[in-house]
Order: structure tokens, then C-alpha cells, then sequence
């Protein structure tokens, strides 16, 4: 396994491989890392954390580059992945390359560097832009495919028999599911991608395991409360237990579980011109609309008085009204006093009308001119999300939060940020300042929100808007992204410890997003990961076929406890190939555009053109590749 990167991510990736699937890695990073102590998870990967170390140890002692320590563990020093560094690192041998630089376009030159020296090899890439990750991953399949009939594909360098696909991954779609859910749910946790939604929920001790399936037993001494990458710092000794048979949850007495709790299609992300026409509301100030609202209720007290005067019919009264408002009718002269006097205050009222429908044009036309401009918190917002940065990150959690309806203010100090562009279409209420400058937090109302979510890239920043606002509001429900998992823990601690009634959280991007990128280098399609107290629990999809532990077995045998459960059948790739029986009256379907057939009875046997969507620990799902997970490897 070939690992290129320049930041955190390669780091965990590659501890992933080689700490949890067992496999040999070759890392690619810039000479600037050797002085840096890569951040590894904490005490669940102490074993790939030493590894890590042996590596940069080895670096310092100028063997980077050379063979490593036993096991093919090996280090190359790169400012990037030329065809000259991707040679020496043997990626002609390779059985798969993961580019997770943080610039698109040098993973993208990597990648077709790579593909022309090993058509067989799989490739997974790390791009934000997923519109161009679509076309880069068609161009790469297509080279493969052309060099796979010229019959140089028979099999990878490495004997695995890997596929020389493509896979284009996002860290920033992969964790920002997880980071809404922190802010918005504090331990619920998610799973959306590509319209698929899966909530994850916490529930007490005795609080029924209803749900789709009980997805994980929590520890039996702690309270589920995760800290920094989703762990417990609280030294919880009983770790959680992922897949649990029916029996555990029966005997589960004490402990907590986790529970999926709803599974639905959240529907594609907000269409650009979706905002381009704003809203009756937002086109009129509340004053005028107000103002507008008395007139109209003057013109029908005048109408119901004409009626009442004259006699006339209500209709006819009502059009009498209009003309003397409008001044268009003919002098009462001769008529009773009462209708004389209703005329003239239908006249008064009319010269009341001219003003206000002058505004009203000023106001709209000011609103369409300044629709494209950033909107600006509105006095009475309450029970919104507070959001600092808007940047790779940022942005993917803005877009997560304004699909499902959530209230947000974002905070960016940087006017040319590339969330602004988005948050300006979604028409999100943006304050421009340095949140460490008195006064903006408070524009942003913090005091009445509901919770603060930290996404900035300099840990620091994220610390001191968390204090400022705690300090402002002390049960506020913070959201931390650090980087640094042992500032991370100090800092968990401290803040759980000073406010323990307020809900606390941190995440680091890299650790949510590295089971997914190890899994798709591994061969399969991961479609996120959840984390459970010190654990990951995986949710992939899977071809049935060539899988002895699935095929041919019932769902029911097929489930293995701790190590893997199929939830769903995916009917769009297995239609016109399941058969027609009394078992398909027990399906139930959720979400239809996404083809997923939930709540499969146990007696459902699976085939192998069967695609299915299975909840995996890190380790099962090693076995099901056909691959040996290592030993503790914190599973």
C-alpha cells in the first residue's frame, strides 16, 4: 500500500493499513514532517502509533527512503509525487495508492502519473471538488479499462487480484456528517452520502433498543460521552461492544446502547438558483408589512360601514370604497352624512396608501439589489448553530445543516473564503470579523444559540471562541475540531470538568475520515463511519458475490457478532435478479430514489448478484476482504 501526503491524514491512513488490515505501507511525505510526531488516535492505535514513530525515528536517522524495519514498513521524504519519487517508492509493485494532498490538482497530477506506470494499480484520491472528482474518476477507469484490454491488467503487482479502479473521496463529506450531528444532536451520530442518510443514536440504559438494529452496546462504566476523535478520556476500563447478538442486548443490564434509528433519502444538495427569487417575507420589512396590513383593514372596516350605511350589497359597498380611495369617483353630493363622511376617510386613507406603496417598491427593489450581498444575523434569532470557518470544512458542514433545515450564523475572517460564495446562495446570515475580537460572537448572537461549532483550521482560535462563549453562556454545547489529540484531551478534560452539565465535543477530520479512505484503498466502497466511544464502526457496500461469509447464507447466518450485520439490500444493483417470493411482502421500503430495501427478514437468503449495505467493525470488515487485521490493533 502506497500512502502520499502532506498533513495529518496520510499519517493516520497509513497507521490505519498497517495497524488494522495488517498491510505493508510505503509513506510519501515532505521532509518537513520528520520533525513532526504524527497524530495518531490515542490509546486504541498504540501499536500503529509506535510504528509511526519507528518511521520517523528511522527518518531522522537518515534511512528515509531506504528499506524500513521488518515487515515492509518504509519512508520516503517528498515535497510531492513525482514519477521519479512514485518509482522509488515501488508503486509499479503496488496493490494501491492513496493521494491525500491537501490540493486537488496535485493528487490529480499524481493520479495520471501513476495511472500510466501501473494500469492495474487502484487508485483512491482525495479532492474537495466533487463535480471534477466525477470526471477524474471516469477518465482514470477508462485509462485502466483501455489497458486492461490490452491484457496488462492480469492481476495487481502484489498478487491481491485488486481491481485497478478509481476512487474519489472527500474528508470533508466524510466528517461533516459526524460534526453536524455533535452540534445538533450531541450524541447522535450520522452517516449521508449520496442521498443516504443513517442516524445513529444513544439511548439510556433501559430505554429499549427499538430501531432498525442495535448497532453497538455502550461501556459499561461510562456514560458515553465521547471525547477527543470520539473517545473517552474518563479511563473507562469495559471497552463498548459493536454487533451485538440478541442475547447481549438482552443481558445488556446497565449499559447503554446505540440504535439506528432512521434510515430516509435526504435528496440532492440545494440547486444554485434555488434562492435566485427571495421570498414574500424577506422582500418587505415587518414594519411595512404591518403598515400594508392596517390599510387593508381600514379599506374593509370602510366596506363593511358603506354596507351598513346605504344598504347596498357587500360586494357593490367594497367597489365604492376602492374608487373613493383611489380618488376615482364621483363627488357624494346629495347623499346621506354618513356616506359623505365615509368618503372622505376612504380619501384619507388613500393618501395614507401613496407613501407606504412607495416603500414598499423601495424595499424591493433594495432586497433584489443586495440578494447576491451577505445577510446579516435578524434581531430575533434563537436556537440557531453558531458556525466558525468557512472553509473546506467549514462549507461541507454549512451545506449539511442548511439541508436539514437547521438555523445557522456563520464567522469568517477571511472575506474571500470559499464558503462565503455558498453561504451567499443559501442565503445564511454571515458576521465578518475575527472571532477573537470583542463583539463578534455577540453579533452572531451566541447568547441565544443553540450550539457553537469550531471548524476552523487553527486550534487555538477554535479554543478561545469555545471559552469566550462558555463564558457567555455556560451550558452552550461546543463543538471542537483540534487537531492535536493530546491538546485535544487536556482540553476535553478541562472544559468537561469546569462545565460538566454542558455538552462538549471534539473531533479531529482526519481521524473520521481515515476508515473510509483505508477501506476504499482496501477494495470496497465505504459510505461512512460512526464513532462509538474509542471504536469506528464502518457502513460499506458490498458485492455478495465471492464472499463465502455471505453468500449463499440467510442474513440471519450470515450475521457474525462484533464483526459484521448486513442492514439493506440495494434493489438498483440487484434488480430483475432477486427472486419473486412471499419474502418480498416482509421488505420494507425506505427512501426509494436510493434503491435500499431495509429490515430484510432473517430467512432472506443472499445471493451473489446481491449488493448489500452492511454496518462492519474495522476488523470484520479486514475479514471479509480477505485480509488478516492485526492483532491489537485497539479493536
Amino acid at each position: 500500500m502506497l500512502v502520499c501526503g502532506d498533513d495529518g491524514l496520510a499519517h493516520r491512513l497509513a497507521a490505519e493499513l498497517r495497524g488494522v488490515y495488517g498491510e505493508q505501507v510505503t509513506l510519501v511525505v515532505p521532509a518537513s514532517e520528520r520533525s513532526v510526531r504524527p497524530p495518531v488516535v490515542g490509546r486504541a492505535r498504540a501499536a500503529s502509533a509506535a510504528w509511526l514513530d519507528r518511521m520517523v525515528s528511522a527518518a531522522a536517522g537518515g534511512r528515509a527512503g531506504a528499506g524500513g524495519p521488518a515487515g515492509g514498513e518504509r519512508l520516503v521524504e517528498a515535497a510531492e509525487a513525482t514519477e521519479a519519487v512514485l518509482a522509488d517508492a515501488g508503486v509499479e509493485r503496488a496493490a494501491a495508492l492513496a493521494l491525500v494532498y491537501d490540493d486537488d490538482e496535485t493528487n490529480i497530477r499524481a493520479a495520471l502519473t501513476a495511472r500510466r506506470l501501473n494500469p492495474r494499480l487502484r487508485l483512491v484520491l482525495r479532492l474537495y471538488n466533487r463535480r471534477l472528482g466525477q470526471h477524474i474518476e471516469e477518465l482514470l477507469d477508462q485509462a485502466a479499462a483501455l489497458a486492461a484490454g490490452d491484457g496488462s491488467t492480469s492481476g495487481s503487482g502484489s498478487g491481491s487480484g485488486f481491481d485497478a479502479s478509481t476512487t474519489v473521496l472527500s474528508d470533508a463529506d466524510t466528517a461533516a456528517p459526524a460534526l453536524v450531528a455533535s452540534a445538533v444532536a450531541g450524541t447522535s451520530k450520522v452517516v449521508q452520502t449520496d442521498g443516504l442518510l443513517l442516524r445513529a443514536v444513544e439511548r439510556p440504559p433501559g430505554g429499549g433498543a427499538s430501531g432498525l438494529a442495535t448497532l453497538a452496546l455502550l461501556s459499561a462504566s461510562g456514560n458515553g460521552t465521547a471525547g477527543p476523535d470520539g473517545s473517552d478520556p474518563g479511563g473507562v476500563e469495559q471497552g463498548p461492544e459493536l454487533l451485538p447478538d440478541a442475547a447481549a442486548v438482552r443481558a445488556a443490564g446497565e449499559r447503554g446502547t446505540v440504535v439506528l434509528e432512521q434510515v430516509s433519502y435526504a435528496g440532492p444538495s440545494m440547486s444554485p438558483g434555488r434562492n435566485v427569487v427571495p421570498p414574500f417575507a424577506s422582500l418587505f420589512s415587518r414594519r411595512l408589512r404591518w403598515s400594508l396590513a392596517g390599510l387593508v383593514g381600514c379599506v374593509a372596516a370602510l366596506a363593511v360601514a358603506l354596507t351598513v350605511v346605504t344598504g347596498e350589497h357587500p360586494l357593490y359597498a367594497t367597489y365604492m370604497t376602492l374608487l373613493d380611495l383611489f380618488a376615482i369617483n364621483d363627488p357624494a353630493l346629495g347623499a346621506s352624512t354618513g356616506r359623505q363622511v365615509l368618503q372622505l376617510l376612504a380619501g384619507l386613507v388613500g393618501l395614507l396608501l401613496l407613501p407606504v406603496l412607495l416603500a414598499a417598491v423601495l424595499e424591493a427593489l433594495g432586497t433584489f439589489r443586495t440578494a447576491s450581498a451577505l445577510r446579516k444575523p435578524p434581531r430575533g434569532l434563537g436556537g440557531h448553530v453558531v458556525l466558525l470557518g468557512l472553509g473546506k470544512i467549514g462549507t461541507r458542514v454549512l451545506t449539511r445543516l442548511r439541508e436539514l433545515n437547521i438555523p445557522v450564523v456563520c464567522v469568517e475572517s477571511d472575506p474571500e473564503a470559499r464558503g462565503l460564495a455558498t453561504a451567499r446562495r443559501l442565503r445564511v446570515p454571515v458576521v465578518l470579523g475575527d472571532v477573537t475580537q470583542e463583539g463578534v460572537l455577540e453579533a452572531a448572537k451566541v447568547h441565544r444559540a443553540h450550539a457553537l461549532l469550531a471548524v476552523t483550521s487553527a486550534d487555538t482560535t477554535n479554543l478561545e471562541a469555545a471559552l469566550y462563549a462558555r463564558s457567555v453562556r455556560p451550558d452552550l454545547r461546543v463543538v471542537l475540531r483540534l487537531y492535536d489529540d493530546d491538546f485535544a484531551t487536556a482540553v476535553y478534560r478541562t472544559l468537561r470538568a469546569a462545565h460538566p452539565q454542558a455538552s462538549t465535543r471534539s473531533r479531529s477530520v482526519s481521524h473520521l475520515a481515515a476508515p473510509a479512505f483505508a477501506g476504499a484503498m482496501m477494495g470496497r466502497q465505504i459510505l461512512g463511519a460512526i464513532p462509538v466511544e474509542r471504536r469506528v464502526l464502518l457502513f460499506a457496500a458490498v458485492e455478495v458475490g465471492g464472499h463465502p461469509q455471505l453468500e449463499g447464507r440467510t442474513v440471519g447466518a450470515a450475521f457474525r457478532a462484533g464483526a459484521w450485520r448486513v442492514l439493506a439490500l440495494d434493489t438498483a444493483a440487484s434488480s430483475g435478479r432477486r427472486e419473486e417470493s412471499a419474502v418480498e411482502g416482509a421488505y420494507e421500503e425506505v427512501g426509494a430514489p436510493s434503491g435500499l430495501v431495509w429490515d430484510l427478514p432473517d430467512t432472506y437468503v443472499l445471493k451473489g448478484a446481491d449488493r448489500v449495505v452492511l454496518a462492519a467493525t474495522r476488523r470484520g470488515l479486514a475479514e471479509l476482504l480477505g485480509r488478516r487485521a492485526r492483532e491489537g490493533a485497539g479493536m
